[in-house]
């Protein structure tokens, strides 16, 4: 009378089997997608510490030629 829950899907099984199956495809795949948005977080950290700094060196040029 009692249902058999080793028989019976989970949700994450239905929602996606390839990934039960071998959840080490998705462990991966979550390392990848980790990296990948740290690479473009660092890309865009380097991008506006040079903006950065291009405007305080065109600061100083421009303090400089004033009279």
């Amino acid at each position: 009378m009692t249902a058999n829950p080793v028989s019976e899907a989970s949700p994450a099984t239905e929602a996606n089997p390839a990934s039960a199956a071998n959840p080490v495809n998705e462990t991966i795949r979550d390392e990848n997608s980790k990296r990948k948005a740290a690479l473009i977080r660092a890309g865009i950290y380097i991008a506006g510490t040079h903006f950065f700094a291009f405007f305080v060196m065109l600061l100083f040029y421009l303090g400089s030629h004033r009279h």
